[in-house]
């Protein structure tokens, strides 16, 4: 493995948000929806039900999304934010009932300058 890829591995973040939020009146229902939207808006996609992740080009860039985050939280509720490395995210083990599934792959970023 070259030596730019393997540093690479340790550059590239991945975001992840995690949130309990209450749903049991209009205003909790409209309030989480939001947030959703939000944080779909920039650039997070959903992982599982109320998990969401970005992958992010450097840690400089997680930490301005991690910033965007919170000031998108919802007046009640839980929210968690992981900010981990590609390294550590490329050894998850997903299953899909008892069969192991790869990871999708993570979007193609063009920077521009």
């Amino acid at each position: 493995m070259p030596l730019s890829q393997r540093f690479n591995e340790y550059r590239i973040m991945w975001v992840l948000v995690f949130y309990d939020l209450p749903t049991e009146t209009m205003k909790e229902c409209k309030a989480a929806a939001k947030f959703r939207k939000n944080i779909m808006a920039d650039g997070f996609t959903m992982f599982q039900f109320s998990i969401y992740v970005r992958h992010c080009a450097s840690m400089d860039n997680a930490q301005i999304h991690i910033k965007r985050v919170k000031s998108l939280l919802p007046e009640n509720g839980n929210v968690g934010i992981l900010c981990i490395t590609d390294k550590q995210f490329s050894d998850i083990q997903l299953f899909y009932c008892k069969k192991e599934q790869k990871p999708n792959a993570p979007y193609q970023q063009l920077e521009l300058f």
